[in-house]
């Protein structure tokens, strides 16, 4: 059967955003789908050397050869955010709650919603997070560049952070 490229990426998102998800292994002796059931590993806060406020972590892709994705869940209080932070391959963001905000260095401070999608380029430094007044929710997917998916940076000022 073919599925249009445009419903296979509302099919991978929709199975992103339940919590679950699938692959097809590379081994010619494992050729099947299987599904990991969602809260089988479990949340994690995010670092306060890389995250401002509250934020919660649920991994939901593990990097799996010859595939180099990796991504997860990301939930920010009001007024939680990344520190700025580059990705060697780029990110993409699903947002899947809320009310938040993304920036480049040197752009706007941009507003985002559910169902928006975030593209962020190759070594692009940036943030995101939760608006002041609302959380946020984001499915994240990078992909791992000699091991190495993202690059920390400092945190975000509360000026840079209001746009000022």
């Amino acid at each position: 059967m073919h599925i249009p490229v445009g419903a296979a990426s509302l099919v991978l998102a929709a199975t992103l955003a339940t919590g679950m998800n699938w692959h097809c292994s590379a081994s010619p002796s494992q050729k099947a789908v299987t599904v990991e059931r969602s809260g089988t590993v479990p949340s994690v806060r995010g670092a306060p050397e890389n995250f401002t406020g509250t934020v919660r972590v649920d991994p939901m892709i593990q990097e799996r050869p010859p595939s180099r994705m990796s991504g997860g869940l990301v939930t920010f209080e009001p007024n939680s955010r990344t520190a700025w932070h580059t990705h060697p391959l780029g990110q993409t963001l699903i947002v899947t709650a809320g009310l938040g905000r993304v920036q480049n260095e040197g752009g706007p401070v941009l507003e985002i919603r559910p169902g928006n999608v975030v593209r962020i380029p190759p070594g692009v430094r940036h943030w995101h997070g939760a608006s002041p007044t609302a959380g946020m929710s984001h499915i994240a997917l990078s992909e791992a560049l000699d091991g190495k998916v993202v690059d920390w940076m400092e945190h975000v000022t509360d000026a840079e952070y209001r746009g000022e």
